[in-house]
């Protein structure tokens, strides 16, 4: 894990802030697109995903694989609507209103094939040397 502090003193240059951007909006309409290669490409390949407060964890671009797959394949047409976002050195924060229909089973959740809603706040950390994403941290908030 990162020393907080080596991330606070992470200098903002205009040129890195562009890259961290232009890869999010990369990373988003691949997702919007359902386009895997593309999610990929955006990750470095020993990324790692993550629901916070959870054992769901997946490893490498293959897990990356596994964990859209389930994703998309229970809320086919799931739905990210941005609310907040932050862009810095560190890399990205966002948070979302989510809705779908829940189609098939993904993690412990059983599908009921009815319309849900959530919230998330995902953070995507940057790896500078790679100028990738290192996967994505994500809380959800189920209380809606």
């Amino acid at each position: 894990m990162n020393d907080v502090r080596e991330l606070l003193r992470r200098p903002v240059e205009a040129a890195e802030y562009d890259a961290i951007r232009e890869l999010w909006k990369r990373h988003s309409k691949a997702e919007e697109q359902r386009d895997i290669a593309g999610l990929l490409s955006t990750l470095t390949s020993d990324c790692v995903y993550e629901i916070v407060g959870t054992e769901h964890v997946w490893h490498g671009h293959e897990g990356a694989t596994r964990f859209y797959g389930g994703l998309l394949g229970a809320f086919p047409d799931i739905d990210f609507q941005l609310t907040d976002i932050v862009i810095g050195p560190q890399g990205v924060c966002e948070e979302a209103d989510v809705t779908g229909t829940h189609e098939q089973d993904w993690l412990e959740y059983k599908s009921t094939g009815e319309p849900v809603e959530f919230q998330v706040v995902i953070f995507f950390p940057w790896d500078q040397d790679a100028k990738l994403f290192k996967g994505e941290r994500v809380h959800v908030d189920l209380r809606r």
